[in-house]
């Protein structure tokens, strides 16, 4: 009896096995049945080019590759999707269609960076701003068309989409199909909630131009320098993308256009060696890259950096400028580029540029009072001005913020090589408490240049003996709108107003004593007492333009306004500098002493000949003169300075009257080599817009005083004005531009 219980007990057990198991496979199978009554997704379009032409964004490649056009769109604006299926037709009230959106590897929908959006059945749907929004607008046969619209604060970059069907009422998992193409986010400054929307207008310069000018050269002799942005050209996002990801900004902050830009400014340099774009470098020795002169734009630096994941060499300020400028308006932030003629650079936070002095009137080559660093001027110096509202700050600071990709001094906020945004408004009312960096940017346009004298009864050791108020920000230039001038400079744009007031009125001393009260360092600066015993007026009187090659004569002029006789004591240096105001080379030099009579005038001069200068300058072949004297009756010391820089030839570029898209045409490059010396390793650099393939022309040795003149073809794929420019470089000669605007026509 017990065996045969035994043996009915495991008879049982089997049978409960076996009903288990058929009962999991009825689920699987039901499972499976119901997983394949899932709509299956076997295309998606996202209509690439109909959808670029109303986000302003059909000027993209990316967006008009024939095999694989990726699309480019605009946050917070409405885009059309369709959606193709095999095995059934979509069925209304049954079938469920979401589309997921997903940025960076672990997307979150509380953090912004991932978005499910149900297609529900309506004609039309209103965009609800901070929320993505879809809705299925048609049907055909095996295919739906709806349109999404995307948070006007969504992060930019690149996105992945997934596309998830259902049933209705059906507890099983949705059937999930992975779209085998990224798309592109971008910024909206033509939406107006979104932070950096501007007025339509003026984005066809500030974020559709893709060809400019950039302000170089010393105060009197600056010139507009061609450079092409090239924003929409295939690799620039790419490249922008690799420079994100190597920021390590976080993925939910890349929709705020104030932390972005920041970040950007940190990532065109290398200096934190951090992989950003571009490598500085200022000591005129580029055998191991690309000299900075030699660049015509931002599209093959940017093409190196992605294809060789590393930092590019080599760049300088302008350089750091015009790659700030593509990748801002590449990713959709309204941008231009400003150069300061006469930039001070603040190494303590003073506000003031300050050179020493010792008792003999010798001035010294670092600063006593701040060890290890040394405030300097440059010739000029070049950033970027963003467009944008700031919520972070009090209403009225928003509109344009300075941002500087060039790395000068850590940033204050965060001890990197950062700069901005620094509103325009706060840089011109002093505002320094106010985000990002705006003491640094006061200084650099209107800060005074203080000469001090070592004197041991001083509080500081050094007494103040001369104040120069308005040196430092001369003049600030950018591009005007809508206007390219290939031969002369009837596109620039005067802005000095909107970083200070006129110089020597109240306003622009109130604006700089608002900025010094802000600081307890400039503030004991600026109170120090200063010698104003002065009765000798002495002035260095301004360069006109020198012709590379010739003679040039140096003079200050004194007048005596006192009724006695004054003893001077005068010395001129003539020095080569780069462009940042490091000294090269002295060139001459000219020390003299002399009784002024009563109410009388005088000069003292020194001619410079070409022999002695030729071979000592630098590239963009700047010079310093520096003078100094001082008054025996009175202690009156006088400083001035003054940079020029000699004028090289440009190179004349002859091109067909007539040309055609994809139709070589011939162009000469011409020029005259103006150095007695020969050019070596010589070659031209030919870009232009994005229709226009960049090319490089080698050409041989130069003879001194030489013609160089060089043939190629051209080839253009779009018809319209097209802006072709040329760059000459050479071991001797560095910095030799030119540019013509052409007519392309539709090929015949």
């Amino acid at each position: 009896m017990q065996g045969d219980r035994k043996t009915s007990a495991h008879s049982c057990h089997q049978r409960v096995i076996q009903e288990v198991r058929f009962i999991t496979q009825q689920c699987v199978r039901s499972n499976l049945e119901k997983m394949a009554e899932n709509l299956q997704v076997e295309m998606v379009y996202f209509y690439a080019s109909q959808n670029a032409k109303a986000h302003h964004t059909d000027n993209y490649e990316v967006v008009n590759d024939p095999e694989n056009p990726i699309p480019v769109l605009r946050r917070g604006q409405k885009f059309t999707i369709g959606f193709r299926f095999s095995g059934r037709q979509y069925s209304s009230g049954t079938d469920n269609i979401s589309v997921v959106f997903n940025f960076g590897p672990r997307p979150n929908i509380i953090k912004g960076t991932k978005a499910l959006v149900k297609l529900k059945e309506t004609k039309a749907f209103k965009p609800n701003g901070k929320r993505w929004l879809g809705a299925i607008t048609s049907q055909q046969a095996d295919s739906v068309i709806a349109e999404v619209c995307s948070s006007y604060e969504c992060p930019v970059g690149l996105w992945s989409v997934q596309v998830e069907t259902s049933t209705e009422n059906s507890i099983y998992q949705p059937t999930i199909y992975e779209w085998d193409s990224p798309l592109y986010i971008l910024f909206n400054p033509w939406h107006k909630s979104d932070l950096v929307y501007m007025e339509d207008r003026l984005l066809d310069e500030y974020i559709l131009n893709d060809v400019g000018k950039i302000w170089i050269g010393p105060k009197n002799s600056s010139r507009g320098r061609e450079w092409v942005f090239g924003q929409f050209d295939a690799c620039v996002l790419p490249a922008i993308m690799f420079m994100l990801e190597m920021s390590e900004m976080p993925y939910q902050s890349r929709g705020d256009p104030i932390k972005l830009t920041r970040m950007i400014s940190k990532m065109v340099n290398n200096n934190d060696e951090d992989n950003g774009v571009v490598v500085g470098n200022w000591d005129g020795i580029y055998e191991d890259g690309t000299a900075p002169s030699a660049w015509t734009g931002s599209v093959d630096i940017l093409r190196e950096y992605w294809e060789t994941k590393t930092s590019v060499c080599y760049g300088q300020c302008w350089v750091f400028a015009g790659v700030t400028a593509t990748v801002c308006r590449a990713l959709g932030i309204p941008c231009r580029v400003v150069s300061n003629l006469v930039s001070g650079h603040d190494a303590n936070c003073t506000l003031s540029i300050d050179r020493y002095y010792d008792e003999n009137n010798k001035e010294l080559d670092y600063d006593p009072l701040n060890e290890g660093h040394m405030d300097s001027i440059w010739n000029y110096h070049v950033w970027n001005d963003v467009w944008m509202a700031r919520p972070d700050l009090p209403p009225g600071y928003g509109g344009w913020q300075a941002i500087d990709a060039t790395p000068q001094e850590v940033s204050s906020s965060s001890g990197v090589y950062e700069c901005g945004p620094a509103s325009l408004e706060a840089i011109k009312t002093g505002a320094v408490g106010f985000n990002y960096d705006v003491a640094f940017m006061v200084a650099s346009v209107n800060a005074d240049l203080t000469r001090w004298k070592r004197d041991p009864k001083a509080r500081l050791g050094y007494t103040r003996i001369a104040c120069n108020k308005y040196h430092i920000g001369y003049m600030l230039l950018t591009k005007k709108p809508w206007i390219f001038d290939p031969n002369g400079d009837q596109d620039r744009e005067d802005i000095t107003l909107e970083y200070k007031a006129k110089e020597n009125s109240p306003e622009e001393r109130i604006s700089l004593y608002n900025a010094v009260r802000g600081s307890s360092f400039a503030k004991e600066f600026y109170e120090l007492p200063s010698n104003t015993d002065e009765d000798v007026e002495l002035e260095l009187i301004n360069l006109d333009t020198i012709n590379i090659g010739e003679d040039f004569n140096v003079t200050v002029a004194a007048v005596n306004k006192s009724t006695s006789v004054r003893t001077l004591k005068i010395q001129l240096v003539v020095k080569s500098t780069f462009y940042n105001g490091i000294v090269a080379h002295q060139i001459d030099k000219v020390e003299g002493s002399f009784k002024l009579k009563p109410e009388t005038n005088d000069r003292l001069v020194l001619h410079v000949t070409k022999d002695k200068y030729l071979s000592k300058l630098v590239e963009y072949s700047n010079m310093k003169v520096h003078a100094i004297a001082s008054v025996d009756e009175t202690s009156q010391i006088w400083v001035d300075e003054d940079d020029f820089q000699v004028k090289k030839p440009s190179i004349d570029i002859k091109i067909h009257d007539e040309v055609y898209t994809n139709v070589p045409t011939p162009i000469t490059l011409r020029f005259t080599n103006p150095l007695q010396t020969a050019l070596t390793k010589c070659k031209f650099n030919i870009s232009g817009s994005s229709a226009i393939r960049s090319q490089v022309v080698l050409y041989p040795e130069v003879k001194p005083g030489g013609v160089i003149k060089a043939d190629t073809q051209l080839m253009v794929n779009a018809p319209g004005s097209q802006k072709v420019i040329a760059v000459f470089d050479s071991n001797e000669l560095r910095d030799i531009t030119g540019s013509v605007l052409v007519e392309v026509f539709d090929e015949q």
